[in-house]
């Protein structure tokens, strides 16, 4: 019988193989693309849904097309443990973004349907079809979806091609008026647990292998409009200017300070354009864009109120016209501090030391926390901590003791999670 270590090194080998092949199901060769329901993401949910049966889970497609496989627990139909995460893409993303969340968890049933070994409670690895809002503009659909709180407004928005995703839906055999059967009773859930790369570099740089996440931060998103007066760059006196460009990275500097060493609060402007610039002209017109991220609400949501003071004091500093339109607001999810527990207890059995950080980017454990208590176990990523682009890397052995923890937790949790 193989050892715990030959074991555990087994299934962080098999969790790196399994990732390359299922990077193969893309929307263009050579480049890590796998956007909702093209070939390339039937492809993979097809591969998934062969391995979850291979593993002993009973496997269904629910009707946005999240694969779920059911690991049966000693009693049939016992209320389950959910886990799992999306197996679509950025363009030009990376590998393991999403998709270690479910092929972990598959690796562990495995191990454990080989050993004839089955809990007092079920098991479920959701693959969930959308996540990142790529092909419709609209994220988490697999998660809202299974949280019973899809959005049905969406499926009218139009991909690239001009096609509605409730056309693209029914064309793939998945139909609309389905959507609420996709919904889970949160009766039936014990609580959901995500596995992810941390996507930053925190882990990395701390030279610790796994992470407790302590919560998924909300977030503010604003597109900011600047107007102000185009003159000629050699006869307007600097006194007299009214440029937008400037008042805009005015504003996008005070983002920065303002966001500067407060622990677990981060702004970024990553979009920033002068329309009809020129090298000759003072600009007359700034379009950026503002995201402001917190684990706590209350610390968010002063730094916008500050910011959007700021834009108003600037406006009036320089003479220009300032309309700040919100995109996004999305409140922080807390993870359940009784799982964050039993999570830090498994690190502490296997022998692993203990982190707790913030999640900064979003994910489903989100959407989820509408139906159940969560978790999330971060794992150390490579080069830098990047993610969401081709140079994203993990190593075999950080998949290894990802599921030794993962599985340790699973292993303890029939005997101490909450009764309703």
């Amino acid at each position: 019988m193989q050892s715990n270590l030959d074991s555990n090194a087994s299934c962080g080998t098999q969790i790196m193989r399994w990732a390359d092949e299922l990077a193969q199901h893309t929307d263009t060769p050579g480049v890590m693309t796998r956007t909702y329901l093209t070939p390339a993401h039937h492809g993979a949910a097809a591969q998934l849904a062969e391995w979850m049966c291979a593993a002993g889970m009973n496997v269904r497609r629910d009707a946005v097309g999240n694969v779920i496989g059911r690991y049966e627990g000693l009693t049939p139909n016992a209320p389950a443990l959910l886990t799992g995460s999306h197996f679509d893409s950025v363009r030009n993303g990376g590998i393991f973004d999403g998709n270690l969340g479910i092929l972990l968890p598959i690796a562990c049933i495995q191990q454990w349907h080989a050993e004839g070994k089955r809990f007092p409670f079920a098991i479920e690895v959701i693959g969930f079809a959308e996540e990142e809002g790529v092909r419709f503009n609209a994220t988490l659909l697999g998660s809202r979806a299974a949280a019973g709180t899809f959005d049905m407004a969406v499926l009218d928005n139009r991909d690239e091609g001009g096609h509605t995703m409730r056309e693209v839906m029914a064309a793939s055999g998945l139909h609309a008026v389905g959507l609420a059967k996709a919904a889970y009773d949160p009766a039936t859930v014990l609580a959901f647990v995500e596995v992810h790369i941390e996507q930053g570099p925190v882990l990395l740089n701390e030279g610790l292998p796994l992470g407790v996440v302590t919560a998924i931060s909300g977030a503010s998103r604003f597109m900011v409009e600047v107007e102000g007066l185009a003159g000629h760059a050699g006869t307007v006196p600097m006194e007299m200017r009214r440029d937008a460009a400037m008042a805009a990275a005015e504003i996008g500097l005070y983002i920065e300070r303002r966001c500067y060493g407060t622990p677990g609060l981060v702004g970024t402007v990553g979009q920033f354009n002068v329309p009809n610039g020129a090298t000759n002209v003072v600009s007359g017109k700034a379009v950026f864009s503002i995201d402001i991220r917190a684990g706590d609400d209350a610390v968010r949501q002063r730094a916008v109120a500050d910011v959007l003071a700021e834009i108003d004091r600037v406006a009036q500093r320089r003479n220009v016209a300032i309309a700040a339109r919100k995109m996004h607001e999305a409140s922080s999810v807390p993870c359940a501090p009784w799982l964050q527990a039993q999570l830090a207890t498994a690190l502490e059995r296997c022998g692993l030391p203990l982190r707790h950080l913030p999640s900064g980017a979003g994910h489903d454990a989100m959407a989820m926390a509408a139906i159940a208590d969560v978790a999330m176990l971060f794992v150390r990523c490579g080069n830098g901590g990047i993610s969401h682009h081709p140079d994203e890397i993990m190593t075999a052995e950080d998949a290894a003791l990802a599921a030794q923890v993962f599985g340790n937790f699973v292993e303890h949790f029939g005997s101490s999670f909450p009764r309703v």
